[in-house]
């Protein structure tokens, strides 16, 4: 803390905007761990609910049960266009509400895809802090090093004196901002990586049950 306290107004700035980094990258990563963990938990509990219970209509009616789950969001979307495709006319059997219209699974298809990239785009979303908290804390942190190293010559030359006693206090100030900008970098690269493959697993997911969903639509069309 001293040696924070007696640093050069620019190096306070630069530890000021690393700090700054630091605190609402961690915000971020404890808000992304609580989304990610409630999104696959949910999601996991949402595709043993629609095999057991296999009708659309009896599914629809559960899906409060799983709030945080982007597979929910696919199944509202794309058994909404059906209703919308079937206009009025319902055909209720074990594969659940479907359309009669072999034109409709082309419009759930598409609807399944815009719930998709929506879903993703609010799962990534933030991520791209952390991805640039990762590739800039490093170099604002050398910025301030350097710069308070150039102080340090600075000083030795109107001192005219090179002794450790008078050099070491003041690298050991600037190296401080290469420190915090370490500290800010590794828990952001770390963290970004982890959820792009939490959020890549999820994408997966949506892949899965969008074409499983397109095929109970599809095997019902070719059964009437």
């Amino acid at each position: 803390m001293e040696l924070i306290l007696n640093a050069g107004p620019v190096v306070k700035l630069v530890l000021l905007i690393l700090a700054y980094f630091s605190v609402v990258s961690w915000a971020i990563i404890l808000f992304k761990l609580r989304m990610v963990h409630r999104a696959t938990r949910d999601s996991n509990r949402f595709i043993e609910f629609f095999w057991a219970k296999k009708r659309f209509d009896l599914i629809g009616q559960g899906l409060k049960e799983f709030p945080d789950s982007p597979l929910v969001v696919l199944f509202r979307e794309g058994y909404q266009e059906l209703i919308k495709v079937q206009g009025g006319h319902r055909h209720e059997g074990e594969g659940g509400v479907v359309t009669t219209d072999l034109g409709g699974t082309g419009n759930v298809a598409r609807a399944l895809r815009r719930a998709t990239t929506l879903e993703i785009q609010r799962l990534e979303r933030y991520l791209t802090f952390l991805a640039t908290t990762g590739s800039t804390a490093p170099f604002i942190g050398l910025f301030g090093t350097v710069w308070g190293i150039m102080d340090s010559f600075i000083g030795i030359g109107r001192t005219g004196s090179a002794s450790l006693a008078v050099v070491a206090p003041g690298i050991s100030e600037a190296l401080i901002a290469t420190a915090l900008g370490l500290v800010a970098a590794i828990p952001a690269v770390v963290a970004y990586n982890h959820f792009i493959n939490k959020v890549n697993i999820l994408s997966g997911e949506m892949d899965n049950f969008s074409q499983e969903f397109l095929n109970i639509v599809e095997r019902r069309l070719r059964r009437s």
